[in-house]
């Protein structure tokens, strides 16, 4: 059964399932294209180039036709977890009829996040969906069923985002200063807290947004004026430790109802954007609910379209689980000669590209298909060696971002406990560990000594594998810093002429694509 999934809003995907595998998901903003995009002409024509026949399903991932989820409906809509809120049809495409799926926002959630996971269908699990607008618990029965548990919380994600836009001067009073990266610059400003305890200011406004429903329909900027946070500046330390204290809030609510519901020790399948906040999948794992925690690369709205064509796999035929790689996404273009004025051919040698990183290099690196989610896991990545110095500050530079944001780690599995306070595979970049010493590896290491690793295996990346086993051997440090390829507000680099026009542009050392490397001719 050949399953096609478009995810409409902002996150845009359209994914190709067939025969119980992830063919491809080629998300939107990849390629250069403006982040959170919705899906593009680009997307679509990318897709039937790639699926080999008309599908047999078309799916629309329920959403809503406007700003916020509560706008009319599109498809099944944005809430809704039973059964009951999938509803199938029939059209007609390219003269072939088609069987029409369709579920909500909320299901995509729930079913990519089980579909994807490790364990076996007949494995009871919980699952906890949060995201901007929902907050909930529930309960995976045998084969996929879902039961709510337990909702917990209204708009977490947005209510999180919410002080970041009080406080920061840029921001505007429409829909409450709401943008799409105010969470993630929060996740950084968390851990430069030094409060020991809150203060009535903060709890007066932490209350007052936990308590609102929709707090982007029913909390301008503007009803805060008098908060002392209001515009105060997301740097200062007032605002470092309101975001720390409110992090912790919003985590102890849900952590909270989490132990009076989930009871039988299940493993917990996390989902939604809040799914890529490392420090709460972090305590998650450690919180001694589960026997096991599982993110998948994709919990924020770029796996819906996955979500949904599980869904219509699962409804339409009883199988709910998919095979999946995370290399999934668009295949990298060669639009331009490989030969250039400005770039000369140094090596296809491991050891010569090790031996520059280890020397301070900054490259670009792209091979084979894009990584499916927000995280590069090494096919679109920058890479550098954290123990150069000033190399955050350098790539900060480079990617036109806050120089409070951190680098993250990238590591063979066989050495990750050698660098960090973990044991065993974290292949997605989602949880934070503990950096051993964090003067070995400055450039990887956030203030509070955290880092969020990715360990690489020779056969999830064999490329990068030998990379950072020439690094070793060239440094004694088997470490790199790894963070995306793109211009800043777009997403992943996807083609030759990008890396070209960035790596002149943002003063790159060169650039290393399927292996082999150019040396930037003017640095």
């Amino acid at each position: 059964m050949r399953i096609l999934s478009f995810k409409p809003g902002h996150d845009g995907a359209v994914a190709l399932v067939e025969d119980g595998e992830l063919r491809f998901s080629y998300e939107s903003e990849k390629d250069s294209f403006p982040r959170y995009g919705e899906v593009t002409p680009a997307a679509v024509a990318e897709a039937m180039a790639n699926t080999d026949g008309i599908p047999d399903v078309i799916c629309i991932s329920g959403w809503a036709k406007g700003f916020h989820s509560t706008d009319r409906q599109l498809g099944a809509g944005y809430f809704g977890w039973s059964e009951e809120k999938t509803r199938t049809g029939k059209s007609r495409i390219f003269g072939r009829e088609v069987t029409t799926f369709t579920s909500t926002h909320e299901r995509s959630h729930l079913m990519s996040a089980f579909g994807m996971s490790p364990f076996a269908p007949d494995q009871p699990a919980y699952g906890l969906v949060w995201e901007g607008n929902i907050g909930s618990l529930y309960l995976y029965r045998p084969g996929g069923e879902v039961e709510l548990l337990r909702s917990v919380m209204l708009d977490p994600g947005n209510k999180y985002q919410y002080v970041f836009a009080l406080a920061d001067p840029t921001t505007t009073d429409e829909n409450g200063g709401f943008r799409y990266s105010n969470a993630g610059k929060m996740m950084a400003l968390t851990a430069f807290s030094d409060a020991l305890e809150d203060t009535p200011e903060q709890r007066k406004l932490i209350d007052s947004v936990l308590a609102r429903g929709k707090i982007l329909k029913e909390a301008a900027k503007s009803d805060f004026l008098d908060s002392p946070f209001y515009n105060v500046g997301v740097e200062s330390q007032e605002f470092k430790n309101l975001a720390w204290r409110h992090s912790e809030r919003i985590f102890h609510s849900f952590l909270d109802s989490a132990r009076e519901v989930f009871v039988e020790g299940y493993p917990l399948l996390v989902s939604g954007g809040c799914g890529l906040n490392c420090d709460w999948n972090a305590k998650w794992r450690d919180s001694g609910l589960f026997r096991d925690v599982f993110v998948p690369p994709v919990p924020n709205d770029s796996g819906s379209a996955i979500g949904t064509a599980i869904d219509a796999q699962r409804h339409l035929s009883g199988e709910s689980k998919i095979s999946w790689n995370v290399y999934s996404g668009q295949d990298f273009v060669v639009d331009c000669p490989e030969e250039s004025a400005e770039f000369e051919f140094v090596s296809d040698d491991p050891a010569v590209i090790a031996r520059a990183l280890a020397d301070g290099a900054v490259l670009a690196w792209a091979q084979g298909k894009a990584e499916i989610g927000p995280r590069a896991l090494g096919n679109r990545s920058l890479l550098a060696s954290p123990q150069t110095p000033g190399i955050q500050e350098r790539l900060n530079w480079i990617k036109g971002r806050e120089g409070y944001r951190p680098v993250a780690p990238m590591c063979r599995l066989e050495d990750v406990s050698r660098y960090f306070e973990w044991s065993g595979p974290s292949p997605f970049m989602l949880f934070f560990q503990r950096v051993r010493e964090p003067e070995l590896i400055p450039g990887v290491t956030h203030v509070d000594a955290s880092a969020r690793v990715q360990t690489v295996t020779a056969e999830e990346n064999p490329r990068i594998h030998a990379l950072l086993t020439a690094v070793d051997r060239a440094s004694g440090v088997g470490v790199l810093c790894n963070t995306s390829l793109n211009f800043n507000g777009k997403g992943f680099i996807n083609r030759l002429s990008d890396v070209r026009e960035y790596a002149l542009a943002r003063e790159l050392d060169g650039y290393v694509h399927e292996g082999r490397y150019y040396r930037n001719r003017s640095n």
